[in-house]
């Protein structure tokens, strides 16, 4: 039976993919939320489940809603760090971090804040956007562990307060009105300052600044490869453009490494 088109195309462009890679010495990844929808945690913008058709982001993930009304925002965040406890990495975040170990990529910058790539064994990951995983203390800087924020918000149900101080502790999450960290920052710039390959998985790169990182790499000279499955403002730029489901297009990507 002879292959669908489609199909055909898709398989020359992972071994495209696949090839670009491994002839690759400075290889980066970088990821978005489409890389965890397999995972069961919401995206953001898409338009039948993304989290902004169903709440104002203004009002539940700002600065402002946290300092303002921090019981509607643990109300919000609470279920999403629920999903993100028992999610599961996918074969997207598990083909990267084979991919990390067998020295093709060098590292991870991700946009998310659910900590997948490390469950699946990345060891360099560049969160732009935080961490769910963490919280501090906005008034002494004291720095709470997962295990103390998990037990407070997620089994307690408490808003979680600094055990030095009494402030209301915050999430190490980036909301609408902070800064990105900057030492991930500038770690992620210059990894794509001096990468010669990136691949983009799961981000429409519609978010700024984080969305800058990629044309970066572009502009000094790196190979650009694509898979999402909408397109993105930087397809022009792009060498390659897998429109496939990311968990298969890694899978079959670092599939075609090990047999290549």
């Amino acid at each position: 039976m002879s292959k669908n088109p489609n199909e055909e195309n898709d398989s020359l462009l992972i071994k495209s993919a696949a090839d670009l890679l491994v002839r690759s010495k400075k290889a980066v990844a970088f990821t978005g939320a489409g890389i965890s929808t397999h995972s069961g945690i919401p995206d953001f913008r898409s338009a039948d489940s993304g989290l902004w058709n169903r709440y104002n982001p203004f009002q539940v993930a700002s600065l402002h809603a946290f300092r303002d009304d921090p019981e509607s925002f643990f109300n919000w965040i609470k279920p999403l760090a629920e999903t993100a406890e028992l999610a599961e990495p996918n074969p997207a975040h598990t083909g990267l971090a084979k991919m990390e170990k067998a020295g093709i990529i060098q590292a991870v910058i991700t946009q998310n804040i659910d900590g997948l790539h490390q469950k699946a064994g990345s060891e360099k990951v560049l969160e732009l956007h935080g961490s769910a995983r963490t919280a501090t203390c906005r008034n002494c800087g004291r720095i709470y562990n997962e295990d103390y924020f998990k037990q407070t918000l997620l089994k307690d149900d408490l808003i979680p307060v600094c055990a030095n101080c009494g402030t209301i502790i915050k999430p190490d999450v980036v909301l609408f009105g902070e800064m990105l960290p900057e030492d991930a920052w500038d770690a992620a710039f210059r990894l794509c300052q001096k990468s010669d390959c990136l691949i983009v998985v799961g981000s429409s790169l519609e978010v700024s600044p984080a969305n800058t990182l990629p044309q970066t790499a572009v502009q000094n000279g790196a190979h650009l490869i694509i898979n999402n499955l909408s397109p993105t403002p930087l397809d022009g730029l792009a060498d390659i453009i897998l429109q496939i489901d990311v968990a298969e297009g890694i899978e079959k990507i670092w599939q075609e490494m090990r047999s290549g």
